[in-house]
């Protein structure tokens, strides 16, 4: 008796568990955020997942013959309240993360990566799916039909379907594991960015600092209540413009010391142990589902099918920027020389007096470029260029939840059709409990199965100024403004009927060309004259600054490809590798073997490298971003040898051929319809101003 009541009280507190329930309001339903509390996790998730493998189990132990559509389309629409609880999951993590938070994330990451598992090992539902890829009606279906059951197919047997009962367990085992380390990793990450900085305690440590930098850096000491006078976060978006432009080489080589050791500190949050054991896992899963490395396995569903071919890349690439970085030291060590300098440059270094070499040969400095970025003009100017490709307009909303009071939303429209195609949410500012860098996010993806429009958000790290200053942002930030709204329109501009060939859900090296194409508008002469006005006076930029701005376009593309593409090798050769490393003498020893130039550190040291130890996501896969930079180069190519960036049916074509049709058609074949061939890796060459050989 009493347990009943006791089931029935649970009932009732789950039916009331906001987490449970079906997104209502307008646009089909929007995440209700103001309700969601850290307390909703565990039991909505136990329950979730539960209510996922009901349904799971429904399909696999259907009477009738497989079919289509009750099996692959069952598939699709099911677990939607897991789906949803999963996005805002991943809210709770990257961007309002709290230590109370972290206790429920570190319990139930393995409880998540059980149920892909139970789905994937599932033996009868994976008959199912391979009848189905073997039978006729296979042959009858669309071809956007035919790509879904081909996904599903390469990915069960990719993660294990075929597999005797013994082995799955064991994969099982692996990936509940990999994802409580996955969680400590990003966590300890977190704690060493959030709980260390470097101290300002004299007005000559101020030396050098744009006035934007010294606010925030005193506003944060005052925010810790430190009795000092400033304070300079360990995160990027913090120590690198310290880098930049301190005067104060003491002080650099500190904060240059505590940011390239996140992670690597001895102390409860290093991450040594804990990838060690993330590489010994997943070379063990990859042997377990019959792949030499862990390498070949990742690669198996990208676009370069095999290390050999991303490796060659990078080799091509590698030399002509080291010659670039060698050139750019000697000019920069001359200046450190004629100043008076008794010294070598060291990475501490290298930001600083870059800015000045920028400063002496293009008569350009970028702090001076800053004064014309405010970010809420480049976030208009985004809009405008939507707009100029894609007949797209965005209009504000106030009246929908958000989770800080920071983000905002706007709805998205088709002015060519009239139709609402989704919302975007921007979360522009960093803050205590929100990771670094920047990225886009997916709360619910387009689909027409269920008719349901795309909610999309942009995430950055910008400093906040003061209540009613502008905020202004560097050049390269502005770039990663734009390259992140690429992936957003790449979101919002799908146009499929399946969610899970929807938007960016395309190869990994597939998935960054779309935003690193989108980063060249933000340099045309349209953008700079309409939206690059100075915070002060509202003048455009002069032409003499655009002139200089053009001319300094590829300086320092030496510094940002080496440290790229070092971490590329480092994370290519770490997971093709089946031994026990030492993470230390392992990136010593790789680096030693590329010649890295001694004034350079990787972009990502070992014990930091999010992107490749916070998941599987670009764990061999970091090379990605150099593989999709040569079809974008490629791309912007057709713009310029067309009618320019604007020609708007060349916009169209990319708009059909590539942001609009997801993963519902092989990646090469997508691009050789835009392009009309395949991609040729020149345009990167001249792109970055790169010595080109012979193809």
């Amino acid at each position: 008796m009493n347990t009943t009541v006791l089931n029935n009280n649970t009932l009732e507190l789950n039916s009331q568990n906001p987490l449970l329930q079906k997104w209502t309001g307008p646009y089909g339903g929007v995440p209700s955020f103001h309700e969601y509390k850290v307390s909703d996790f565990k039991p909505a998730i136990e329950i979730a997942i539960q209510e996922k493998l009901d349904e799971l189990d429904k399909i696999a132990s259907n009477q009738e013959s497989p079919s289509f559509e009750n099996t692959i389309e069952a598939l699709e629409l099911s677990g939607k309240t897991i789906a949803r609880i999963r996005e805002i999951f991943e809210v709770f993590s990257s961007n309002i993360f709290t230590p109370e938070f972290g206790i429920v994330e570190t319990e139930m990451s393995p409880k998540l990566s059980e149920l892909n598992d139970k789905m994937y090992q599932n033996h009868k539902l994976f008959l199912r799916i391979e009848t189905i890829y073997n039978s006729e009606e296979y042959e009858s279906l669309n071809s956007e039909q035919q790509r879904l059951v081909w996904w599903y197919y390469t990915n069960f047997v990719r993660e294990g379907a075929k597999l005797n009962s013994n082995d799955k367990q064991k994969v099982a085992n692996i990936n509940q594991e990999l994802a409580l380390l996955f969680t400590k990793f990003s966590q300890n990450l977190l704690a060493e960015e959030q709980n260390q900085f470097i101290e300002l305690k004299s007005e000559k440590d101020f030396d050098g600092l744009p006035e934007e930098i010294k606010k925030a850096a005193i506003a944060e000491a005052k925010a810790r209540k430190i009795e000092t006078l400033g304070c300079i976060l360990n995160t990027r978006s913090s120590i690198e413009p310290f880098l930049t432009f301190s005067k104060n080489r003491n002080l650099r080589q500190k904060a240059f010391d505590i940011f390239v050791k996140r992670g690597d500190n001895g102390n409860e949050n290093d991450n040594n142990a804990i990838l060690i054991s993330i590489l010994k896992l997943r070379s063990e899963k990859a042997v377990l589902l019959g792949y030499s490395s862990f390498a070949e396995w990742s690669m198996s569903n990208k676009m370069a099918k095999n290390p050999g071919e991303t490796l060659a890349l990078m080799h091509s690439v590698w030399k002509p920027a080291v010659d670039k970085v060698h050139q750019d030291v000697a000019e920069m060590q001359k200046i450190v020389d004629a100043e008076g300098g008794n010294f070598k440059i060291e990475p501490w270094d290298y930001r600083h007096y870059a800015e000045k070499v920028r400063k002496s040969k293009y008569d350009l400095d970028q702090n001076e470029v800053k004064q014309y970025l405010q970010l809420e003009n480049l976030r208009k100017s985004m809009f405008w260029v939507a707009g100029k490709l894609f007949n797209l307009s965005f209009k504000q909303i106030d009246t929908i939840p958000v989770f800080h009071p920071d983000v905002r939303v706007w709805e998205v429209n088709n002015d060519e059709t009239g139709k609402t195609i989704g919302l975007w949410y921007f979360d522009p500012y960093a803050r205590a409990g929100k990771r670094s860098g920047a990225w886009m996010s997916s709360y619910r993806d387009q689909q027409k199965l269920s008719n349901v429009l795309p909610i999309v958000s942009n995430n950055c790290n910008f400093i906040k100024g003061n209540a009613n200053e502008p905020v202004l942002i560097s050049w390269d930030d502005a770039t990663t403004l734009f390259h992140e709204f690429g992936h957003a329109l790449h979101g919002l501009s799908s146009n499929v009927t399946y969610p899970s060939l929807s938007g960016t859900a395309v190869a990994r090296d597939y998935v960054e060309f779309p935003s690193q194409l989108l980063e060249h508008w933000l340099a045309t002469p349209e953008v700079l004259n309409k939206f690059a006005l100075h915070y002060k006076t509202n003048e455009p930029l002069s032409e003499s600054l655009v002139e200089r701005i053009e001319k300094a376009a590829n300086f320092n593309e030496g510094f940002a490809t080496v440290e790229t593409i070092s971490s590329s090798f480092v994370d290519m050769e770490l997971h093709l590798t089946t031994e026990t490393i030492n993470p230390v003498t392992f990136e010593e020893k790789i680096l030693k073997k590329l010649n890295m130039p001694s004034e350079i550190v990787m972009r990502h040291r070992i014990p930091q490298f999010a992107h490749i130890f916070s998941g599987d996501g670009y764990a061999a896969g970091y090379y990605s971003y150099l593989w999709a930079d040569v079809i974008n180069a490629d791309a912007y190519e057709a713009f310029i040898e067309g009618s320019g960036p604007y020609d708007k049916e060349l916009a169209k074509r990319l708009y059909d051929t590539v942001f609009s049709v997801g993963n519902t058609i092989d990646n090469e074949i997508g691009y050789e319809n835009f392009r009309g061939r395949a991609p040729k890796s020149n345009a990167l060459m001249k792109a970055r101003n790169f010595q080109i050989t012979d193809e």
